[in-house]
């Protein structure tokens, strides 16, 4: 018995791969990109933290309570100060995600002001209405949620 030889195939010409072309390093897109990967919830923060609000509290509801992902509490020094931090979480989601709050109540008086943005309800409280309510107790064992540092 011979043992048999491998058979060599021939060779076969390999195509050229097409070039791929570069991608768009603008800035304008990284930042677009960037802004769809921040959630609602954080640019909230950043706008309240930017007009002074006190005690942020955002609780993740998903999986606790059907009404909302997400439970976002705060309260101000005084009803203009709620008022302004009001007005800069409706526009900076507003510029970021490109969303508008559903029903916003309570503006007038502001001791207790609620954005109603879907997956995300916003509560801006006095401090007074703030211990009075005491929501956060409510949703004592849902996780909170932190700002990254």
């Amino acid at each position: 018995m011979q043992a048999k030889t491998p058979r060599k195939r021939p060779a076969t010409p390999r195509k050229k791969a097409a070039p791929v072309p570069a991608p768009e390093t603008s800035i304008e897109v990284e930042e677009t990109l960037a802004e769809e990967l921040v959630p609602t919830w954080l640019t909230a923060i950043h706008a309240a933290e930017d007009k002074q609000a006190l005690d942020i509290e955002v609780f993740d509801l998903r999986g606790i309570t059907t009404m909302a992902d997400t439970f976002f509490i705060c309260h101000g020094r005084n009803p203009r100060q709620n008022q302004a931090i009001c007005d800069e979480i409706e526009q900076r989601v507003k510029d970021v995600h490109g969303e508008r709050p559903m029903a916003i109540e309570g503006l007038k008086n502001a001791e207790w002001v609620l954005m109603d943005y879907g997956d995300l309800v916003v509560h801006i409280f006095s401090e007074a209405a703030r211990e009075y309510y005491d929501l956060g107790r409510l949703y004592r064992d849902a996780q909170r949620l932190q700002a990254p540092v």
